[in-house]
């Protein structure tokens, strides 16, 4: 008897409204989410704001070395505390003069002394819990969440087997796209490589070997999608690498639901795929590429000009034609390709991450 077939998710699930609200209110304010690399705070009084799940968001770097995040918004009438980056001996709030010190703590205000019963000790901002990942910055929203190393086990330790100098490694560039499509199209999209022969030439024959593509979700139920294959025959590769080096001729990625990825190619180079949703219909995704100390390498140049031209460019048609798809009255969710023996033409990934789609939106 043949097992039931595994439909595709509802157009819904990517076009309605109410979802995306529910995502931005729910799962991407209680799941771990890029913030930055270390880097950006390398010495005490340094930080960046960015936002998550529509709130602003700003990471310092304490006196004690801590790296800390906290709502950005002052605790006096709500102004935001800062905007881009940069270092501060104290963060002030423009609006009123209220100081805090790095740790968040209220520092001073403006005639605050003469007021009675005023407890400066009892105000603080309101922090954010954050991790610092193999010198990448993660935070959630959600007090209560779980260590990273319970969400993706193992993860840290493979990381570091595939890049060992990742300790020394710095951002070298980033480079934003945005996309016309709901997050979850651009996601599955990257989480597959059913599409890959067909539209990624270059990927696939310049860089690695299709045959060899699998993409496992975690055994153990964590929430992360190993991608693993074999690098292309070095006549092919369509840059140089050091053979000698343990795993030089592999590729792996590790997807970390909902919205992170770190990818190690062939060569041992790291680069990484974060996203961030906008809208119902737009998100951005933002490609990093990586060096020691964030030196300057005409290999590396070469690599992220070629993804982008290539890979990075081909998606964008795809993804935008997909939600231009789940628009027309005329879809209907076909099922999806689950090889028992998995490899590159199957789906398992994609069933895995729609069941933690319909998970966070279907309790």
């Amino acid at each position: 008897m043949n097992a039931p077939l595994t439909q595709s998710l509802d157009a819904r699930y990517y076009t309605d409204p109410a979802i995306f609200e529910q995502e931005m209110q729910g799962l991407l304010a209680r799941t771990w989410q890029f913030a930055g690399h270390i880097a950006q705070v390398r010495e005490i009084g340094d930080y960046f704001a960015f936002e998550i799940a529509g709130e602003s968001l700003f990471c310092i770097r304490g006196r004690d070395g801590e790296i800390r995040t906290f709502y950005n918004v002052c605790q006096h009438r709500a102004h935001e505390m800062v905007t881009g980056a940069g270092n501060t001996r104290v963060v002030v709030c423009p609006y009123h003069s209220w100081t805090y010190e790095l740790s968040g703590e209220l520092r001073a205000g403006p005639n605050i002394k003469s007021v009675p019963g005023f407890d400066r000790s009892a105000i603080c901002l309101t922090s954010v819990q954050t991790e610092v990942f193999n010198g990448f910055i993660f935070v959630n929203l959600d007090d209560d969440a779980a260590p990273m190393d319970d969400w993706y086990p193992g993860v840290r330790e493979e990381i570091r087997a595939y890049v060992p100098h990742i300790d020394a490694l710095e951002p070298l560039e980033w480079v934003e796209v945005p996309e016309n499509c709901n997050w979850k199209v651009s996601i599955e999209n990257y989480s597959e490589c059913y599409h890959c022969p067909t539209n990624h030439p270059t990927f696939a024959e310049g860089v690695v070997k299709p045959e060899t593509y699998d993409i496992k979700p975690d055994e153990g139920g964590g929430y992360v999608l190993r991608h693993t294959t074999e690098c292309q025959a070095l006549d092919k590769m369509t840059y140089p690498i050091d053979m000698s080096v343990p795993h030089a001729g592999d590729y792996q990625s590790w997807f970390l639901w909902p919205m992170f990825s770190f990818q190690c190619y062939p060569g041992n180079v790291l680069n990484t795929y974060h996203w961030r949703a906008q809208g119902t219909d737009h998100c951005t995704v933002w490609r990093g590429w990586f060096t020691e100390g964030g030196s300057e390498s005409a290999v590396i140049r070469q690599l992220a000009v070629q993804d982008r031209e290539t890979t990075v460019e081909e998606d964008i048609h795809l993804v935008e034609s997909v939600y231009r798809g789940l628009k027309s009255r005329g879809y209907r969710p076909g099922p999806l390709v689950l090889d028992p023996s998995g490899g590159v033409m199957s789906e398992h990934s994609i069933a895995r991450l729609q069941q933690w789609m319909r998970e966070a939106v279907d309790p």
